[in-house]
């Protein structure tokens, strides 16, 4: 069966940064084969830019520029709107007046989709246009088709995954050089690897949003942003990364959601991983997700995550789906919706293991204080290490690490730990992932 159509495609860009240049960059370049590959011209007539005066170099006509939006969004001659401006606003705006004029919609927008995603693919469906939206997780990673499609006859029971490149990047440099957190957050930054303010990516917040988008596909259930639980990675120190090691785990920053009966727990935050464990082993910049369901059982999707190339990638390949189907009738797009009624879990509620580091008097009974605070919650030790004595400041460090616990329980324990007069501080927590 032939799938190529035939006529053009005429196109709309929203933004000509980075990602943006790339995906133009590729159409003009490449105008002819995909002709001949899908017997359909696509064609670049408008892209919105903030700044006219910007160099914009020589394979982009001076005459497809302009600042104003409404010549991309209400022109009548397009077919596809291509977002990659990013941000919330006006992105999610134009994202919606785009829809309701008609056309169809790829973008590469996670924090738009997190927030929206659900009400966006009911205003597409409305307008039978297709919204669709690969770029906005794991950039060359095909996840957001494989969820919506490949693996939708699966009832899937969790998602962990490796979703932020430039935090993986960091804790690469912090566990195989020894690197001060500083240190390789300025050398992620000097790559090209982290933003002049890396906030998104270090706190988490850029991983949520990926989070968010998957688990509204893998669970049927709107899952809000502010609902999934995060940490970031600004806490770590080096001797975390050197005890874990010993302990025979890697420090890892996972986006974890999975299905509890009738809920869903969705959080992201350090965590230390088995070294055996395939998650454990992706280093730098690289995204690595994990998906179980009752039929695939374990399928792990392993790519760059991010950067112009990927994201161009995954970009160009919505176009494509497009232009494969769009004179097919009666296509509706994958809609997240509430049905199951599912609600979102506290992270109270959450069992697990636990590492804990505090720097503590080095006197005797003091792990024997510990020890009975953590057995009144019901939270048993399972390796105990002392470290890093300071005969001067009369100090040392313990490590523990314990059984499976309840995270009320473990943080009722140390509010009281936190207090004792031998205790001088709680230095970190993590969460151990088997």
């Amino acid at each position: 069966m032939n799938n190529r159509t035939s006529g053009e495609l005429k196109v709309g860009l929203l933004g000509l940064g980075v990602v943006g240049s790339e995906v133009a960059s590729h159409l003009f370049r490449y105008v002819d084969s995909i002709e001949r590959k899908f017997g359909t011209r696509v064609e670049i007539k408008k892209i919105l830019v903030r700044d006219l005066s910007k160099p914009r170099g020589e394979t982009i006509p001076d005459s497809l520029i302009t600042t104003n939006p409404e010549e991309v969004l209400r022109s009548p001659e397009l077919d596809v709107i291509v977002e990659v401006m990013g941000g919330e606003q006006p992105a999610a705006t134009y994202l919606s007046d785009a829809l309701i004029s008609g056309k169809h919609v790829i973008t590469a927008n996670k924090e738009v989709m997190a927030k929206f995603g659900p009400s966006l693919l009911e205003l597409a469906n409305r307008n039978k246009v297709r919204l669709l939206f690969e770029a906005s997780v794991g950039g060359a990673i095909p996840i957001i088709g494989n969820l919506s499609s490949d693996l939708i006859a699966n009832k899937v029971s969790s998602i962990r995954g490796i979703i932020n490149g430039t935090s993986n990047y960091i804790l690469t440099r912090m566990s195989e050089d020894h690197a001060e957190f500083g240190k390789a957050l300025e050398e992620a930054q000097q790559q090209g690897y982290a933003e002049t303010d890396p906030t998104n990516d270090i706190e988490g917040t850029d991983a949520v949003y990926k989070l968010s988008i998957m688990s509204a596909l893998a669970f049927h259930t709107a899952v809000n942003p502010d609902d999934v639980y995060c940490e970031g990675i600004t806490q770590l120190q080096t001797q975390d990364f050197r005890y874990a090691d010993e302990l025979g785990y890697a420090i890892k920053s996972l986006g974890i959601a999975s299905l509890n009966g009738s809920s869903i727990q969705a959080r992201v935050h350090p965590v230390l991983l088995p070294k055996g464990h395939m998650l454990a082993k992706v280093d730098g910049v690289y995204n690595a997700i994990e998906i179980a369901g009752d039929l695939c059982g374990q399928v792990l999707f392993h790519g760059r995550g991010a950067g112009k190339e990927p994201t161009a990638s995954a970009v160009l390949g919505d176009l494509f789906e497009i232009m494969r189907t769009r004179n097919l009738s009666g296509l509706q797009n994958e809609t997240p919706d509430n049905d199951l009624g599912l609600a979102i879990k506290s992270i109270d509620d959450l069992e697990s293991k636990y590492y804990l580091r505090l720097n503590v008097s080095d006197q005797s009974g003091v792990l024997g204080q510990i020890a009975m605070i953590l057995g009144e919650e019901n939270i048993s030790l399972a390796e105990v290490l002392q470290k890093d004595t300071n005969l001067l400041a009369r100090t040392a460090e313990i490590v523990i690490t314990t059984h499976p616990a309840l995270e009320i329980a473990l943080q009722r324990s140390l509010n009281r730990i936190s207090k004792l007069g031998v205790v001088h501080e709680v230095s970190s927590l993590l969460r151990i992932e088997d």
